[in-house]
Order: structure tokens, then C-alpha cells, then sequence
């Protein structure tokens, strides 16, 4: 058999079942990312396991929402930026996390924040932060 009719028989199978895998791995992707998102504002976490970056970019989730403990605010880091490889699993951030306005007005760095959830929108006033399950504890 010529290659030519190898592709003609069988080049359309390939790219079909190609398409159909990367669609599964990305509803596996974002089914993950989800019950780990239930996880964090159900329960406060525990953070461990987590997706990865990888995992969260492939299912759509680009910002990742952080809390301060000193200071109480949110805010969003945009993980297409994050300077880390692919498998590298999110709650491994969570040491690498630092409040600035916390920071200048002790005046070194400081690093207590929490991780919330993984988001697709950064906050804003018509995408508001996540609450902790049940109400704000």
C-alpha cells in the first residue's frame, strides 16, 4: 500500500480521534480545576492536591484569586505570567504570594496570604470576589 492511500484511509480517523482526545482532556481539566475551586470556597481547603498551571490554563481559568491575611483584600495574579513550568501544581504559588501595601508598611516582605480560587475574569465591580460557603466566616 503507497502512503497516499494510507492518509487517504486513514488520515481522517486520526485527525477525528485527535480532536475528540483534546476535547476530553480539556472537560477533565476543568472538571478539575472545579472541585478544587468547590474545595477551597467550601472549606477553606485544604489546597493540596491541586491542578496545575497547565491544567488551569487549558480549561480557561487565567487568573488565580488570592486573599491577604493581614489586610483582608483580594486580588487576582494572572497565570499566563506566572514564571514557572506547566506542572508546576497552583498551591505551590501560595509561598511565592506577598501583599504589597502589607509589605511598605512593615517594611519587609510579607508573605501571609491565602489562596481562594482560580477565576476566567479578573475582580471587578461586575465580577466580585469569591465568599467562603456558607456566607463570609
Amino acid at each position: 500500500m503507497s502512503t497516499k492511500s494510507s492518509e487517504y484511509m486513514y488520515g481522517t480517523t486520526i485527525r477525528m480521534s485527535a480532536e475528540r482526545a483534546k476535547e476530553a482532556r480539556k472537560e477533565a481539566d476543568r472538571l478539575a480545576v472545579e472541585v478544587w475551586n468547590y474545595r477551597m470556597l467550601g472549606y477553606k481547603g485544604p489546597a493540596q492536591p491541586s491542578p496545575t498551571l497547565g491544567d488551569a490554563l487549558n480549561a480557561g481559568y487565567l487568573y488565580l484569586e488570592v486573599r491577604c491575611l493581614g489586610c483582608d483584600t483580594h486580588q487576582t495574579v494572572a497565570l499566563d505570567v506566572v514564571r514557572r513550568p506547566k506542572a508546576t501544581p497552583i498551591h505551590e504559588l501560595e509561598r511565592y504570594m506577598r501583599c504589597k501595601d502589607c509589605s511598605q508598611v512593615r517594611g519587609y516582605a510579607y508573605k501571609r496570604r491565602h489562596l481562594v480560587a482560580l477565576r476566567q475574569r479578573k475582580i471587578s465591580a461586575s465580577d466580585p470576589p469569591s465568599t467562603w460557603w456558607p456566607g463570609e466566616r
